[in-house]
């Protein structure tokens, strides 16, 4: 056989091993697989500061075409004058397809973390019962994370803290040797204070209700119908299982 041709076919070999790794990458970086973790300064309520390490992965549900979502994330912390690190994670849920909250802020007061977060898009805010003030409140109480009314929240705690966009901002926060409180601020913008008053917005363009079949399907409440037996009809005809079936909620027994 012809040297040269042999040579040749090597040169084919390697080129297209070469195109095929530049593909995984591009496909890697177009599907937004990998994350990112930084080190991010956190002002707390009475003017003091800690530094958080902060986390985030991609892969989240997204179309085809579209950059990845984040799939989880994670914010871990040391309390201040104690030997204690705390770490609160925002783990991928399948049901929703990606990450469940926009972290907000942390706050301390007493010995107490509290975090503040929002549901991320519709299928999160049904997921955790439509709140108004459309946060959902956590403290931890010495053993674990625990989801709290807005009553509980102390009243001093009024800043958001946290840095709000940061897939969009990532080309800028994973460069930082820490992300300062002065860069946080700017980064937010005006997005600075937790409206505890808010009320959810349910005018046009909202997230409408919706109820969750217990096997990774919404749907939107309305499809239920307006009478009880119209309500068990659909469920059978999706194979809604009877405690995922929301009939008994929405007509309240009327039989």
């Amino acid at each position: 056989m012809n040297p040269n041709y042999q040579w040749l076919k090597q040169i084919a070999k390697f080129g297209f091993l070469f195109l095929m790794g530049a593909s995984m990458n591009a496909e890697a970086g177009l599907f937004g697989f990998g994350g990112v973790s930084w080190k991010e300064e956190v002002l707390l309520h009475d003017g003091s500061k800690i530094v958080v390490k902060r986390s985030q992965s991609y892969g989240g549900r997204h179309e085809i075409g579209q950059s990845g979502t984040i799939k989880e994330q994670e914010i871990t912390f040391t309390m201040p004058n104690a030997n204690k690190t705390l770490t609160f994670k925002d783990e991928y849920d399948e049901n929703i397809g990606g990450k469940n909250f926009l972290l907000m802020a942390l706050h301390i007061a007493n010995g107490t973390p509290y975090i503040v977060a929002q549901p991320w898009a519709c299928l999160s805010e049904n997921k955790w019962g439509r709140p108004s003030p459309p946060y959902a409140f956590f403290k931890h109480d010495g053993k674990a994370w625990q989801r709290i009314p807005v009553s509980e929240l102390p009243s001093e705690f009024k800043t958001i803290n946290l840095t709000l966009s940061t897939v969009t901002n990532e080309p800028m926060i994973k460069v930082q040797p820490i992300v300062t409180v002065e860069l946080v601020k700017k980064l937010n913008g005006n997005s600075k204070t937790i409206q505890r008053d808010a009320v959810r917005y349910e005018g046009p363009g909202s997230c409408g209700e919706m109820i969750h079949d217990g096997k990774g399907g919404w749907y939107g409440v309305d499809l239920f119908g307006k009478t009880y037996e119209a309500c068990l009809q659909y469920c059978n005809r999706k194979k809604i299982a009877t405690q995922h079936c929301p009939c008994e909620k929405l007509f309240k027994g009327e039989k």
